[in-house]
């Protein structure tokens, strides 16, 4: 089953937080409990030491004790779990706690097994015993024997802070859980709410409404770049949109055109209005190879914008080629009084010479079919770096910012109101930038209206 991102986000941040607290419990209850362990030891024997000091200042000299004082620090031993037998120099007994109160001192033992059982499973003490010498003015005299169990233990007061701590770190953990909750459901509200303001215009987008716009601005960087994408994809289509129709009507048209005529004169041929003559069925002819280029132009496009254009490459001469070519449309620049100059260096390069030669003559041909008479049009070929550059530039009509992006579609021609015969079928271009781009090549264009344009090619070398 599919959940939203809303509760995704949510169980992750709560995920993360119980991974969190829980490994940061038992990291810290392992560390805290070792170092309490060694502070416990080393507490322990900080408190014999001053035991041992404080039983030598009861010494009263003269082989008499401080009997109450010492019975006080005994009790008080017997609560934190030590177990004092004093003697003296000569090993006769001075105090001793199981003597004073036996059962007293089981039950604190029997405590302490429990409290360290409990806490730890594993642990194994041994009742052990410590004797220290009793030194008053540098003289022995007596022994304090202390009793505990060993390697070390925890009194009341030590199990409390344990306990305490947990709790502590408990509490810790379900607070954090529930600020994982909070943070998790406004993250996922903040980020869940402009994805479905992307997915509802990207629906409106799919069900053709294309002026949909996302209306939000986001400071996290890929829903911003997600709605910016949306955004120019539902104003692509809107374009592209636009040249469907613009190419439906254009391909009509040009079907339409000649089949109408076609049709008037079959229907006049058939009705004997006129008669089968040379020069009627000289115009039906004309009429079906104009129907014949077209299918021709259109075969050729998807050819050209095939995914598997063969190029057939050799090395030639571009400077040849161009100068071939100019020879070519030297009377046709004659008869419209454009002049043509050409700037070509001595450059050899490693291409489809076929389509090459088709490029030229494409943009040479739309130059001067689109500059008036005492213009000219300027062909430059150079070599930079691994690429040959060559650029058509004329004095023409130029072509607007708005018709510029679309220049190379197909079927596109800036001015609607171009004929037949002025216009063409409108796929020159899109030919164009096909072949070239099957080269591994680019295709720019500037153009002002009334100052003409430049086509700029790159094309790697080899």
């Amino acid at each position: 089953m599919k959940k939203s991102l809303r509760k995704k986000m949510s169980l992750s941040y709560i995920l993360v937080t119980i991974i969190c607290v829980l490994l940061i419990s038992l990291l810290s209850n392992f560390f805290l409990k070792e170092l309490f362990k060694d502070y416990i030891v080393q507490d322990h024997e900080t408190k014999n030491k001053a035991i041992v000091s404080a039983v030598s200042k009861y010494y009263l000299g003269d082989g008499k004790w401080n009997n109450d004082e010492i019975k006080n620090l005994g009790v008080d031993a017997i609560e934190n779990g030590l177990f004092i037998s004093i003697k003296d120099v000569s090993g006769k007994t001075v105090w001793d706690a199981e003597a004073y109160n036996n059962s007293k001192c089981n039950a604190v033992k029997n405590r302490l097994i429990v409290n360290m059982e409990t806490h730890f499973p594993k642990w194994k003490g041994v009742y052990t015993k410590d004797e220290y010498p009793i030194v008053n003015n540098s003289n022995k005299v007596g022994t304090v024997e202390i009793g505990y169990y060993g390697p070390f233990y925890y009194n009341d007061n030590d199990i409390l802070y344990i306990n305490a701590l947990n709790k502590i770190l408990i509490c810790v953990g379900i607070v954090s859980l529930c600020i994982a909750l909070v943070l998790g459901l406004l993250m996922a509200k903040r980020l869940s709410n402009p994805i479905m303001n992307v997915i509802d215009t990207a629906e409106m987008i799919s069900k053709g409404n294309y002026s949909e716009k996302i209306q939000i601005e986001s400071d996290i960087e890929e829903i911003d770049k997600l709605a910016t994408t949306i955004n120019n994809l539902g104003t692509s289509l809107c374009e592209q949109e636009k040249l469907r129709q613009r190419l439906t009507r254009d391909i009509s048209h040009e079907l339409r055109t000649p089949l109408s005529t076609l049709q008037s004169h079959m229907e006049a041929l058939i009705d004997r209005v006129w008669e089968p003559t040379t020069e009627r069925l000289t115009s039906c002819h004309e009429e079906i190879l104009r129907l014949k280029r077209l299918v021709g132009d259109l075969e050729k496009l998807a050819e050209y914008e095939g995914e598997n254009l063969i190029l057939n490459k050799t090395k030639f001469n571009m400077r040849e080629v161009i100068n071939n070519i100019a020879v070519n449309f030297e009377k046709q620049f004659l008869d419209k009084g454009v002049q043509l100059i050409l700037n070509a260096e001595d450059i050899s390069i490693y291409a489809d010479k076929d389509k090459i030669i088709q490029v030229i003559v494409n943009l040479i041909s739309n130059a001067l079919k689109y500059t008036e008479k005492d213009g000219k049009v300027e062909v430059n070929l150079l070599e930079d770096s691994h690429f040959v550059k060559l650029s058509v530039r004329d004095t023409g009509i130029g072509i607007s910012e708005v018709d510029l992006q679309y220049i190379f579609e197909r079927f596109y021609r800036a001015d609607e109101s171009r004929n037949k015969l002025t216009g063409g079928a409108g796929i020159g271009l899109t030919i164009t930038k096909s072949i070239i781009e099957a080269h591994n090549g680019s295709i720019v264009v500037e153009s002002k209206i009334n100052e003409g344009s430049e086509f700029v090619i790159m094309i790697p070398q080899s």
